[in-house]
């Protein structure tokens, strides 16, 4: 179980989580009852994850949010759904497997949902591209979203990318286009959006179907115009100064609080998604079900209005 413990700052977690494993295999192998020990153990395990998930810095966080084993779009799909349809292509170019969407049922709650998938091992992630999506991936996303629409369905988006793919075929498909196209059909869909980071959110490549009536992180998530490492590379001209750049760009769930461009921050279970991720799950069903039953009480016309003051109010500057 310690190889959930990956990063740097998680070591220590990793350590006291040997010890436990190996003393569990020793009293199988031995009969030696070490059950307190093993208890006590566990207590500073639990200690030990909150000391440090709660003190993290930015860059700390932003390496929480591309952690290896953390869930991704199709881990919450499977976990919250009841029913799930997969639909594909954009019926123009191709199918993108960066972008996964379909219909879904929450409890009783009929949704279409869309998500980023990075993949998981090498041959998966390649597949997935390692969760850029290229510009048939913005396009299956607005059919589905324009799906949504005509059968009156609310919209889930689940953000997690590095970004929009910016590869010479992508570029030349449109890629600025396709993400642009959804901006403008999003800001007026005739739906409630609920769009939920649940890893990195980069750039337009998360952008791109994110503009929502609500916006809301998880804990340890980061959602930005521009990666730290490629801020630190245009600004400094040295990418290993990334943890500056995440400072100086603010780019976690609690600065989007503070600065008014997320609703709300969901607290991860244990410290960190990857530790619970059933409990992470259950947490984020019942906050998309509390979300939408906020939103489905406004007439259409009331929530696109609310939808664009939103987005009005996001960002400011000063003239001097």
């Amino acid at each position: 179980m310690s190889d959930i413990y990956k990063l740097d700052f998680e070591l220590p977690l990793k350590d006291i989580q040997d010890r436990i494993d190996t003393l569990k295999k020793n009293s199988i192998n031995s009969g030696v009852e070490v059950s307190t020990t093993i208890q006590k153990l566990e207590d500073e395990l639990i200690h030990k994850r909150k000391e440090i998930y709660t003190n993290l810095n930015r860059w700390e966080r932003v390496q929480l949010a591309r952690h290896p084993n953390r869930p991704y779009s199709y881990d919450y799909i499977k976990k919250i759904t009841s029913f799930w349809f997969e639909l594909h292509g954009d019926k123009l170019y191709a199918d993108d497997p960066a972008i996964v969407g379909g219909l879904g049922t929450i409890d009783t709650l009929r949704v279409v949902i869309i998500g980023q998938q990075k993949g998981r091992g090498t041959k998966d992630k390649v597949f997935r591209n390692f969760g850029m999506p290229k510009p048939e991936g913005y396009r299956k996303a607005l059919r589905l979203m324009k799906f949504a629409e005509k059968f009156k369905l609310p919209i889930i988006t689940l953000l997690d990318t590095p970004g929009a793919y910016p590869g010479l075929g992508a570029e030349e498909r449109g890629q600025g286009s396709a993400i642009a196209q959804n901006l403008i059909e999003m800001a007026n869909l005739k739906v409630p959006i609920i769009s939920i980071v649940i890893g990195e959110g980069a750039s337009g490549g998360a952008l791109g179907i994110g503009l929502a009536d609500k916006i809301i992180c998880l804990e340890n998530t980061w959602y930005s115009v521009i990666s730290p490492e490629g801020c630190a590379s245009i600004l400094f001209r040295d990418p290993s100064k990334a943890e500056e750049a995440a400072d100086a760009m603010k780019v976690t769930a609690r600065d989007l609080k503070e600065i008014g461009i997320a609703d709300e921050i969901i607290k991860e279970p244990d410290g960190a998604a990857h530790i619970n991720p059933d409990k992470m799950s259950e947490i984020l069903k019942e906050t998309i079900i509390r979300t939408y039953t906020s939103l489905k009480n406004y007439e259409i016309d009331e929530l696109i209005k609310l939808r664009f003051e939103k987005y009005d109010k996001i960002g400011f500057y000063e003239q001097r």
